[in-house]
């Protein structure tokens, strides 16, 4: 009966939040799968992480790039020529490699890049430490030769340890776990006859209980980055993103759309006589209209889409893989159904400027934002409650 108990409270979903909680509990009830895999991250928290996950990697890389081929005095040392002749070798292929990845790996915020320095940062010493177990395994060493060939045997476990560095979710530091046991496994079976089982099993067991533990620790980093963005990126007025998230993800944004050569537009939004409101009705009534108009934009937006509040009463809606035209009508049914009540009872309209990427031809960011910026403007002074796409 006491294990039925201990097993429904492990495999319901309340159940695993409590678990998780003990990792991070400030995350929220829908952030938890986050931990579980990468695929429910929000673009931001993606590129943030892949800019730490490569910088730490390419630290790693040089600190391996030096250790790697320090070594080699002790080798030539201790070992006969016979192996170290090929080690020493080998040790200054995989320095040449880990700095390929220190030099030809630039910082990013793309998760793609950050995974291939990630993998290739373990793959080089998971490789390395196979060849070499192959190459000492025909050999009989004894004494302080054997003490040190012995030593080798050490290296998955500071790879396995390597992987706590890193703010992984648990499906990413198993993926990357698996390369450094594999190479475990392929030892057993390039090499059955000299390979102690018990000794072996040891290792193993050992390597899936440091395996649990640097996934514990990637799960905790995850999970703090977790409730950081969250807490940094969101205004806490109007709970769409601020200012600062806004510019960061629409460079991530512009970089995704120069890479596909598809469509990107911005939006600036901009309250007509909002000012007024506050000065008649008091700041609590603005804070309100505030909020209504940006539930009012959002229900006009597509899942993709974002939305940062730029000023006081001025937003800025990022489109990614929408033409002009398609923001034209998504945006004219807003000014349709309306962005909310004003204190006295009247409509609230906005005058709203678009820009597009590739009928635009800008050549970044900026100069999309600036047109965009431009062209609200100009539905001010036409007017206001209209929409401008030109000039």
């Amino acid at each position: 009966m006491r294990l039925k108990s201990l097993s429904d409270a492990i495999y319901t979903p309340t159940g695993w939040r409590r678990v998780l909680s003990s990792i991070a509990n400030e995350l929220h009830a829908d952030e938890y799968l986050s931990l579980f895999t990468p695929l429910h991250h929000s673009p931001l928290l993606s590129s943030k992480r892949a800019a730490m996950i490569i910088s730490r990697a390419r630290f790693m890389a040089l600190l391996f790039a030096i250790l790697t081929p320090s070594w080699s005095v002790i080798d030539y040392l201790i070992f006969p020529v016979e192996i170290n002749a090929p080690l020493i070798s080998m040790r200054l292929v995989v320095s040449c490699a880990f700095l390929a990845l220190v030099f030809f790996t630039r910082p990013g915020i793309m998760l793609a890049s950050a995974y291939r320095i990630l993998f290739a940062l373990f793959l080089i010493p998971s490789v390395f430490h196979l060849l070499v177990y192959l190459l000492i395994a025909q050999h009989t060493l004894s004494g302080i030769s054997g003490a040190i060939a012995m030593g080798y045997a050490f290296l998955p476990f500071i790879l396995i340890c390597g992987l706590s560095v890193f703010p992984l979710s648990i499906l990413e530091n198993l993926v990357l776990s698996s390369v450094i046991l594999l190479t475990q496994l392929l030892a057993l079976l390039f090499n059955p006859n000299n390979l102690d089982m018990m000794s072996f099993g040891v290792t193993f067991w050992l390597l899936i209980l440091l395996t649990g533990i640097s996934t514990v620790a990637g799960c905790s980093q995850l999970a703090f980055m977790l409730t950081l963005v969250r807490q940094a990126v969101r205004d806490p007025l109007t709970g769409c993103f601020t200012r600062r998230s806004g510019e960061e993800l629409l460079t991530l944004q512009y970089a995704i759309s120069q890479r596909s050569n598809m469509p990107l537009v911005l939006a600036f939004v901009d309250l007509d006589h909002f000012k007024d409101i506050n000065d008649h009705a008091g700041h609590e009534a603005g804070d309100l209209v505030l909020r209504q108009a940006v539930i009012s934009i959002t229900q006009v937006l597509r899942v993709n889409d974002i939305l940062a509040r730029w000023g006081g009463d001025e937003f800025l809606i990022i489109m990614p893989n929408t033409d002009i035209h398609q923001a034209d009508v998504a945006l004219s049914r807003l000014r349709l159904t309306g962005l909310g009540e004003r204190p006295d009872g009247e409509f609230l309209t906005a005058s709203i400027g678009i820009s597009e990427r590739l009928q635009d031809e800008t050549t970044n960011q900026h100069f999309l934002t600036e047109l965009a910026d431009h062209r609200m403007y100009l539905a001010k002074e036409r007017g206001r409650n209209r929409i401008v796409h030109e000039g």
